[in-house]
């Protein structure tokens, strides 16, 4: 149905556990866990308001009366009964959660004498795999996927919904394995296979396309919480951040398994058999936040961005809040303060370097004329002196380090210093014989480009600094370009690393080895290493890093995950919906040697995944969320994809791979809204403003607006599961943004060019590009009304027209083109259009 992008409404999100029968509430695995995340804060071990206490059986039974849950105070405590309701503040039980309190109380109110006042939490159990469910309609399920979700569907008397049209399933499979729709001739193709496995050649098509890899690594960018600047308030531009993007995607083209795919990105550097591809990897832990402000200190921010890494590490790979536990222990979930940094200490032994990582054809051009180079910029640097300036001036910024507040300029000059070369106060008391041609060079351009900083201008004049500038740069530019990759490396003298008392970098608590949480399986024996870690954590013995892993898979196919807050997998956390389902896919996902392709075919395959996305009116009061999964969820498309998707239908999207990140046309102002509007925002020119998304240059300071309209991430943390907003702010961006205006141009010109001159071929034509499908006739009669309502006013206004299509086509009066350029913003601005039925 033709339907124009929705705003007029709140996007609310509901959250509902379906009730268990009455038979299936258990203490230990019901009821134990909502008192835990509800009851426990105020009324368990820590403390017990009003006397209460909730997690000992008998100070519990003072608010309990087993096989009366009417008289039960803890009922009418919950239900508000009484006129006061619990939990006073936060979100109050579900009718769900009441039904499964009352359904326990009533049959006995079990509580086994040898319950665990803390019980094990769902997901810290041990992965056992579970017998596939018999169904009764056994033709229906073409996967143990299916038996699991009709098996759930048979007990709440919900039938399955149809499947959807072919022309919705290829469009569908293509948005969600390739991020791009696909062409009118392959849906032409498509609807033309009758051959009975046609659907699953399409699917194995586009596992196969390198854009796939695209597509998917914006899902892990997301977690890794990458962006191509420091952020902060000098938010500088990072020129090699996409070099870790590039080998995200090559990766996943390559379907890497998983247990690889983590152990790169922890410890790619230690590998036995590591090489520069291995190194690259490390750059998952790069993406941390850099602060460059002068005045700062760099080991506090040093301190953050290794903690930023533990915290990411618990959110990845264990989906548990790992960073509440900074300050203090735990208030929710069994972590204590002392493991935090513990784990944080596996990455204490680390520091960041830039290593020569070329791309093919690169590094010839750059070793023929390097050998030239360096010898000329040997010479420059001796005619103005500057190795001596230079050595003079390294002594006096180690002195401001050694005595602080002794020499002014120099305290400025060292904390500028600091926040400009990497690994600044290892670098600054090495051997210069010993530092790396890139530390070497660093320190140089840093004192070129800072002296006044420590020195007068007088002296810094008589250096000729400026002059000596103006000709590096002229020698700069007759190198070829070669690419570097922000990696991390073992640092040879790490720090020692210590509890922060109350989360103050200052205050030291005691010192800590690294370690795992105790309440995981133990790491295997020896001295524990970033390598060591990255093995566990992808080891069988590891309950939670596959659960977490195909749970996000499934979320980004189905919308959302068995378990919903895929970021939390801890008391605190939604259970999953499907168990044995979750706990099935886990245990293949392994089985499959960590295969991820394999995994989202095994999905896509499904019938689950193949329902129609239709509405069903009766399932809305009965399962609002589709947790139950009796049809497809209909999705609007992450904001990359938004954009491809109207650059694809106008043929203007380059499908380059990979590669530096691009800046195109955005609205004036923006870059100026960055601190004293230091961020250059230099428009890209030809095809490379059109881009895929996924390529587009991401300032943390001032990100891209479609973007952020669109509800991408901000990339300070990790996200696991981006928001779905609707607001009027996204309708007149597809209509008015300088990208969706042009892409409206080019659709129309598009379908004047590939298309006869009759209205209805060509709508057709528009239609496909834009949609995948035909219209119907009342689309049809509509959208010709339009038509011709706009051709009149455009008659009109003649000065509109010129604006409107500038560009003049053989045969075609230009008010007509015009008309259909009107047409066209309208096409790029359906609900369908940005949505994946």
């Amino acid at each position: 149905m033709l339907t124009m992008l929705r705003w007029g409404y709140p996007a609310l999100v509901f959250l509902c556990t379906i009730p268990l029968s009455a038979a299936e509430v258990r203490y230990a695995t019901d009821v134990a866990p909502l008192l835990e995340k509800r009851c426990y804060m105020c009324h368990g071990a820590g403390q017990q308001m009003s006397g209460l206490r909730l997690d000992q059986k008998d100070a519990a039974m003072r608010v309990i009366q087993p096989g009366n849950s009417a008289a039960s105070k803890i009922v009418r405590m919950v239900t508000g009964a009484d006129g006061k309701i619990m939990p006073p503040a936060g979100a109050r039980l579900t009718a769900a959660e009441i039904a499964m309190l009352r359904s326990w109380i009533d049959r006995g109110a079990e509580w086994p004498a040898t319950a665990s006042a803390a019980p094990t939490l769902w997901s810290l159990r041990k992965i056992v795999r579970p017998d596939v469910p018999a169904v009764r309609d056994r033709a229906w399920a073409r996967n143990a996927i299916d038996n699991f979700i009709l098996a759930r569907l048979d007990a709440e008397g919900i039938a399955p919904s149809p499947e959807a049209s072919r022309a919705t399933l290829l469009r569908r499979i293509s948005l969600d394995l390739t991020g791009l729709p696909p062409s009118a001739g392959e849906v032409d193709e498509f609807l033309r296979d009758n051959r009975s496995d046609s659907y699953e050649r399409a699917v194995d098509r586009l596992l196969a396309s390198p854009h796939f890899g695209e597509k998917w690594a914006r899902y892990w960018l997301d977690l890794a919480r990458y962006a191509d600047s420091d952020g902060y308030e000098k938010d500088r531009s990072r020129p090699w951040a996409w070099r870790y993007r590039e080998w995200v995607i090559q990766a996943l083209n390559r379907d890497m398994p998983y247990d690889e795919f983590t152990t790169e990105q922890l410890a790619g550097d230690l590998l036995p058999n590591r090489n520069l591809d291995t190194l690259v990897a490390t750059g998952f832990n790069r993406n941390t936040l850099t602060n460059r402000e002068g005045g700062t200190d760099p080991e506090q921010f040093r301190d953050e961005q290794v903690l930023d890494r533990a915290a990411t590490l618990g959110t990845v790979w264990l989906g548990l809040t790992v960073g509440c536990a900074q300050c203090h222990d735990h208030k929710f979930d069994p972590i204590k303060q002392k493991e935090f940094y513990q784990l944080s200490a596996f990455f204490n032994t680390q520091e960041e370097a830039n290593v020569l990582a070329p791309m093919p054809g690169e590094l010839g051009p750059y070793l023929a004329a390097k050998a030239t180079y360096d010898q000329k910029r040997k010479e420059l640097l001796e005619q103005y002196k500057i190795p001596e300036a230079q050595a003079a001036y390294e002594e006096r910024l180690r002195q401001a380090t050694l005595h602080p507040g002794q020499l002014e300029d120099a305290d400025f000059a060292y904390g500028e210093f600091t926040h400009t070369v990497d690994n600044a106060r290892k670098v600054l008391f090495m051997d210069p014989a010993k530092r790396s041609e890139v530390q070497q060079y660093a320190m140089t351009d840093v004192f070129i480009g800072s002296c006044g900083n420590a020195y007068p201008k007088d002296y810094c004049n008589s250096l000729k600094l400026g002059e000596l500038r103006g000709k590096l740069n002229q020698l700069n530019a007759t190198l070829p370009p070669i690419t570097y990759a922000p990696v991390l490396v073992e640092n040879d003298t790490p720090p020692k690393t210590y509890v922060h008392i109350k989360g103050d970098w200052r205050e030291h608590g005691p010192e800590v080895q690294p370690g795992m949480l105790a309440v995981l399986p133990p790491m295997p024996p020896g001295t524990p290493t970033r390598l060591t870690l990255a093995q566990w954590l992808v080891s069988p013995e590891n309950p939670l890093t596959s659960r977490v892993a195909v749970n996000r898979i499934w979320q980004e196919l189905m919308g959302r995950g068995i378990v919903v807050t895929s970021e939390d997998f801890g008391t605190q956390g939604e259970r999953p919906s499907h168990p044995e389902l979750l706990d099935w896919l886990a245990s293949e996902y392994m089985a499959r040697g960590w295969s991820t392709r394999q995994m989202i075919r095994l999905i896509v395959t499904s019938s689950t995944y193949r329902q129609s996305s239709h509405a069903r009116p009766e399932l809305e009061a009965k399962d609002p969320s589709n947790t139950l999964l009796a049809h497809m969820s209909r999705l609007r498309l992450p904001a990359e994809l938004v954009r491809d998707q109207a650059l694809s239908a106008a043929g203007l999207l380059d499908l380059r791979i990979g590669g530096p990140s691009v800046k195109p046309p955005q609205p004036k102002g923006v870059a100026e809204l960055s601190y004293a509007g230091s961020v250059k925002w230099v428009e890209s020119g030809g095809a490379d403003r059109y881009r895929r998304g996924l390529y587009i240059h991401f300032q943390r300071t001032t990100p891209y607006p479609q973007l952020m309209n669109f509800d991408a991430p901000n990339a300070n943390l990790a996200c696991t599961r981006r928001e779905r907003t609707d607001t009027p702010l996204q309708a007149l961006n597809l209509m008015n943004d300088p990208v969706f205006y042009e892409s409206a141009q080019a659709l129309a010109f598009r379908v004047m060019r590939e298309s006869t001159g009759a209205f209805r071929d060509r709508l057709t034509c528009a239609f496909k590009v834009t949609l995948g499908r035909e219209p119907n006739a009342r689309e049809a009669e509509r959208m010709g009304k339009y038509y011709d309502e706009a051709l009149h006013n455009l008659q009109q206004a003649p000065q509109k027209v010129a604006a409107l299509f500038p560009n003049r086509l053989e045969g075609v009066p230009q008010n007509e083109a015009a008309a259909w350029v009107e047409l066209s913003r309208v096409l790029l601005n359906l609900d369908e259009f940005i949505t994946r039925e």
